[in-house]
């Protein structure tokens, strides 16, 4: 849950199977699909991913129904302990468009780093990031440089504390939009978040508040509502181990009678 559940569990735009195969430690598949019922699109997407744990060695090959390829190569613990890099390009066959990028991330006990490049014709962006965290409070920093342009994109800080039942995080995103969210464990069946962002220089805040509620071991409901009235619900079920599906619905409570509500069906299958 944490202050995701203001946005998660509420497959209200589509509806899509998800399915995951483990063959055997060193190989994993997996497919999903979904449907837009506004835009009757459909998109599905397939991935392979194979293992070999003594090199720390990674190999993930993809396909979607754009038809766009892509290869990731991901070494870790090899180097340094710690240390991940990973090489991810994609190629599409109908376009010719290519991409590549190279990330890098270094984590320990109370440090978290990572640097990503980008590569583009005109030149390569870089994304930096870094958390560190000391007895439940953590601070992180994010930033986005475009080398083509030579300016920042992005600008981004956050401040937050942790305990087990309990979290307080705030951010400023390029010195313009502010936010901050609260969760907490009531009790062993209840959580509850709270999230608040405005934007400097406008009058418009964003407001909302969700809940979780597990009715047993293996189904629960949830509910949010914001300052625009939008009102989400959803029900989950475990149907038995590795199945697992989601009812929901987002009414807008300024339109009840104009339409435009939503419904979802999500169904998770894993073997």
């Amino acid at each position: 849950l944490k202050t995701q559940e203001l946005s998660d569990n509420y497959t209200s735009f589509c509806s899509y199977p998800d399915l995951n195969l483990f063959t055997n430690v060193i190989q994993e598949f997996k497919t999903a699909g979904s449907s837009n019922t506004d835009t009757s699109k459909v998109a599905g997407s397939l991935e392979t991913k194979y293992k070999r744990s003594e090199y720390g060695l990674t190999f993930t090959e993809k396909w979607n129904t754009d038809n766009t390829l892509g290869t990731e190569i991901t070494v870790e613990d090899q180097i340094a302990k710690g240390l991940k890099l990973t090489f991810d390009t994609t190629f599409s066959p109908n376009t010719g468009k290519k991409s590549g990028k190279v990330k890098t991330a270094y984590k320990r006990e109370f440090v978290n780093l990572g640097c990503d490049v980008d590569f583009d014709f005109a030149g390569p962006t870089i994304h930096g990031a870094a958390v560190v965290g000391y007895e439940g409070w953590l601070a992180g920093y994010q930033m986005t440089f475009d080398t083509a342009k030579s300016k920042m994109t992005q600008n981004n800080f956050a401040v937050g504390y942790k305990t087990g039942d309990f979290q307080l995080h705030t951010n400023v995103n390029d010195g313009a939009q502010f936010g901050g969210s609260i969760y907490q464990k009531v009790s062993p069946v209840l959580e509850t978040a709270v999230n608040l962002a405005w934007t400097a220089g406008s009058n418009s805040t964003n407001f909302g508040i969700a809940a979780k509620y597990q009715l047993d071991k293996s189904a629960s409901i949830s509910a949010k509502v914001n300052n625009n009235s939008l009102v989400g619900v959803g029900y989950t079920q475990t149907l038995r181990p590795g199945v697992k599906l989601t009812l929901s619905a987002l009414v807008d409570g300024k339109g009840i009678n104009t339409g435009g509500h939503k419904l979802g069906l999500g169904l998770e299958l894993e073997a």
